[in-house]
């Protein structure tokens, strides 16, 4: 898929989940504040984290999709990675936030003069619940039709939420039935699935920014794929490296060697064509040609 589309599908996406994050965070902080909810205020700040870490996933899918230019030869695909981690930051610093309120309140048992949650309180954690595990599949099915770390991220952070929520509802509902202690430890759960998706987005987006290698199952396609083009005796050796959301592919094939420049030109032309046109994940693909005797054991390294 080109950067222009996948621009625009990250765009609408993205546009969509910070409306609906806002309206959100905005009715589950009154419902917090209202409904005598500490956890559900918790809540609702993950949720204003959320319009802001998506502001960030578009404003790296952007710059991600723009030309070539003199200092960026290969692209920009990475910004969208370096999106992903500062995504991942601020995910750190809102879980580190919200379980420092919820152990402070433990330790000096801020809880026990906490008021029993409101009904509403229950009502908004149920419908936080909802919503954000909605958000999490309108998301996450963008991310994997343009392959995109950044809104992939996204989705996560609205699954973590969802999540957080159901720690909010366990804490209202404790509270209501006499265990207000409850609310503040539902903090720390909040924390910890925050934290846990976080670095679980660090550690993708690294992988792609350090020339890791595409699966297994994609990089044995490729091979067959190749080995499958007429004029193609072997494979001496394959490699692939993520580049963001694209990948590169380095291919040395074996052709026989008593063919004229032009002809064995014009295979590594067609595997270089036909790579790219039958994994669109592909980026770019060099394809170098070694001399084949046709006396050799025809292995494929």
């Amino acid at each position: 898929m080109e950067n222009n589309n996948l621009e625009k599908i990250a765009v609408k996406t993205s546009v969509v989940t910070i409306i609906a994050n806002s309206a959100l965070t905005i009715f589950k902080l009154l419902a917090g504040i209202f409904g005598a909810s500490i956890a559900l205020i918790s809540d609702a700040v993950h949720s204003a984290s959320d319009v802001f870490s998506t502001v960030i996933v578009l404003a790296g899918v952007k710059v991600a999709a723009k030309k070539a230019d003199k200092k960026h030869p290969f692209g920009h695909e990475r910004f969208e990675c370096v999106a992903a981690i500062i995504l991942a930051a601020v995910l750190i610093a809102t879980g580190a936030g919200i379980g420092y309120t919820g152990i402070k309140n433990i330790v000096k048992g801020e809880y026990l003069n906490f008021e029993i949650p409101k009904i509403i309180a229950l009502v908004a954690a149920a419908v936080s619940i909802v919503v954000k595990e909605v958000m999490f599949w309108y998301t996450i099915v963008a991310a994997k039709k343009v392959n995109s770390s950044a809104l992939r991220a996204d989705a996560w952070h609205h699954r973590t939420d969802a999540l957080s929520s159901i720690g909010s509802l366990i804490g209202v509902v404790g509270a209501m039935c006499g265990v207000p202690v409850l609310d503040s430890v539902a903090c720390l759960v909040i924390c910890f699935m925050i934290i846990i998706a976080a670095v679980r987005i660090f550690i993708d987006a690294v992988n792609k920014m350090t020339d890791e290698a595409c699966d297994e199952k994609t990089e044995n396609e490729i091979r067959d794929f190749i080995v499958s083009c007429e004029g193609v005796e072997r494979i001496d050796d394959l490699l692939t490296r993520k580049f963001g959301n694209r990948v590169y592919v380095i291919v040395e094939i074996a052709c026989n060697r008593d063919l004229p420049l032009y002809k064995a030109h014009d295979i590594a032309e067609n595997v270089h064509v036909g790579i790219e046109k039958n994994f669109p994940l592909v980026k770019h693909i060099t394809v170098h040609v070694n001399p084949y005797e046709s006396s050799e054991e025809n292995i494929d390294n």
